[in-house]
């Protein structure tokens, strides 16, 4: 470390000796000058590919060292920095030196929720088993191509390096931007907490299909409760979030708790009587999605063969993997049947799993080529998957997702 900045850091520190935030940590990381001359760029591998938060996190070298820079004004508005900022990060909080401050640090305090539990005892205990923080869903979905015994070698050996890395801790949503790559894009407002920002949260992990489907980049125009204004959370409530707290968030009962579109809208209450007509025939049938989506949305192909993945926009509709008297939007998310071969695991199970997931779109509206005519779907047949169009070299179980449409029967 540079004598001047040592020098300029303990001046501070002197400074400001009796206060509230004597601590060494907040001298520096209130000061951007310090913190510029303080702060390396971190060695990032090349990425390819596109994964679902989207492209490859981006650095700035101008402006790389923003991401740890505290708000000042927030010290004594914000009552989480009551106890000071080792309380949660430990490390030597009396140091000015760099090195021995930071030994022993804690750079992620509610990677471990019992940190935050100390004084949100009950969201903390719930979100043990959320699946954000689990991953559960992802590790159950993925272990059906598996044998028992390679399982266990998955579990162990690959989703912790790999899969739970992009589980969410409390403060993923709550301070800082969650990390895109292993790289943050730091604070969401210089460490204040912040109850809820869904472009700079939920945005940066659902960024490459989910959200800008939502938010119209993907599309002609923004999903129509985007237009009205509703947030991520208006669906997907705080419960759903953080989960229960009786553990019922780990098993693959969890479809059950997700939003649906009949928690709103109520069958029966449509205005006109052809809208109540089409929903009478089609419930049951067909998910709302199946009809209301507007058109194609973000689907991945090439994945996991060594040159990352492609994704291209295009619209699939067919069975339901998990309700097969349901017609759906599909995802094509395949999986080659080497992927994971480096790692002894053979997928034994490969073709017993689908490369094509009911996929719940995010670019909804009310009026949509199949709303206006049952030519579409009936006559026409448009977006339904075939043979033709399935995954070459995929799961012998894409035949599976396949819809045989009977002709119309208008009587």
């Amino acid at each position: 470390m540079k004598f001047a900045t040592v020098f300029a850091i303990f001046l501070l520190f002197l400074a400001c000796a009796g206060s509230a935030s004597t601590e060494s940590c907040i001298q520096c990381h209130t000061d951007e000058s310090i913190l510029e001359s303080l702060v390396e760029l971190p060695k990032m591998r090349p990425q390819t590919g596109v994964g679902p938060a989207g492209p490859p996190a981006v650095i700035s070298l101008k402006t790389y060292h923003r991401r740890y820079l505290i708000d000042k004004t927030l010290l004594d508005k914000d009552p989480h920095f009551i106890n000071g900022c080792s309380s949660c990060h430990k490390g030597d909080h009396k140091s000015i030196d760099q090195e021995k401050a930071h030994m022993g640090i804690i750079k992620k305090p509610s990677a471990d929720p019992k940190t935050c539990g100390d004084c949100h005892s009950d969201i903390a205990k719930a979100y043990q088993n959320a699946s954000h923080y689990t991953l559960q869903g992802m590790l159950n979905k993925v272990s059906k191509r598996f044998s028992k015994k390679e399982g266990g070698i998955f579990t162990e050996k690959v989703f912790v390096r790999s899969c739970k890395g992009c589980h969410a801790s409390c403060g993923d949503c709550h301070v800082s931007y969650p990390s895109k790559n292993g790289i943050g894009a730091g604070f969401v407002n210089g460490h204040g907490f912040v109850k809820k920002d869904e472009a700079k949260t939920c945005g940066v992990c659902h960024g490459g299909r989910v959200y800008p489907e939502y938010t119209g980049k993907h599309s002609t125009s923004p999903d129509v409760h985007f237009q009205r204004g509703m947030a991520c959370v208006d669906c997907h409530k705080k419960s759903h979030i953080h989960g229960s707290s009786d553990g019922s968030r780990k098993n693959e009962k969890t479809a059950l708790s997700r939003p649906k579109c009949l928690d709103c809208h109520k069958l029966g209450k449509e205005k006109k009587i052809t809208a109540r007509l089409a929903h009478s025939r089609h419930t049951g049938r067909v998910s709302c999605y199946g009809c209301h989506s507007e058109g194609e949305y973000t689907n991945c192909f090439n994945c996991h063969i060594g040159k990352g993945a492609t994704s291209k926009p295009g619209f699939f509709l067919g069975v339901d993997p998990g309700n097969k008297k349901t017609l759906t939007t599909l995802r094509a998310i395949p999986v080659a049947r080497d992927t994971l071969l480096s790692e002894g695991i053979k997928m034994e199970s490969f073709d017993e799993v689908p490369d094509y997931r009911a996929s719940p779109v995010h670019n909804i509206q009310k009026s949509t080529e199949r709303t206006r005519s049952c030519d579409t779907c009936h006559v026409k047949r448009k977006g339904f998957l075939s043979r033709e169009l399935l995954i070459k070299h995929g799961s012998k179980a894409n035949e599976s997702v396949i819809f045989n449409l009977f002709p119309l029967n208008i009587n």
